[in-house]
């Protein structure tokens, strides 16, 4: 099966061929279904999120103007249905003095999570990830699983890039602290 870009697959719904869908739905669904799981951390709730983020797209097909990658656009979408999701569930997250993260240097977390490679430092790094709210973990989500860059994340949560690189320095020392504190 010869394979299309997204702009052709868009076009082609747009016409009414809306069996194109299909193909712009097995491309991004199973990328999309990730981030939503590690962003609400409940399957059947990121299973039915990912089927209304599904819809929202379909739905805005039309009004999407092309000023950014179809991917970073879905993105977009599945950001904010996840992160308002977790809004309205009210999960309680673990709040880190402001001391705390300003004795940590970058060079010192860069370090610390640099060196996440067995599985034990991964599961105490989904643990640490499931203690910060869901705006932040979707951020490092989206820079370390997705591989998006800063200007992408920009895009895909509505955050200036500045205030996006200022976050991520912040959630990273957060990391790094909770971490540290699952050491001892």
């Amino acid at each position: 099966m010869e394979l299309y870009t997204d702009t052709y697959y868009i076009q082609r719904v747009l016409s009414g061929d809306t069996s194109c869908f299909a193909c712009l739905l097995d491309k991004y669904s199973n990328q999309v279904h990730a981030l939503i799981y590690r962003v609400v951390h409940n399957r059947e709730d990121a299973e039915e999120l990912t089927q209304d983020v599904f819809v929202k797209v379909f739905q805005s097909l039309k009004s999407f103007k092309g000023d950014c990658s179809f991917s970073t656009w879905i993105y977009r979408i599945a950001y904010n249905t996840a992160v308002s999701y977790t809004r309205k569930t009210k999960y309680e997250y673990l709040a880190i003095e402001e001391e705390q993260l300003s004795n940590v240097s970058e060079d010192e977390v860069s370090e610390s999570l640099g060196l996440i490679r067995n599985n034990e430092q991964i599961e105490r790094l989904e643990k640490a990830l499931g203690k910060i709210p869901a705006d932040e973990r979707a951020l490092i989500l989206l820079f370390y699983m997705q591989e998006k860059s800063m200007d992408e994340i920009s895009v895909i949560s509505g955050l200036t890039l500045s205030n996006v690189k200022t976050r991520m320095h912040r959630v990273r020392k957060k990391l790094f602290v909770l971490l540290k504190e699952m050491e001892d």
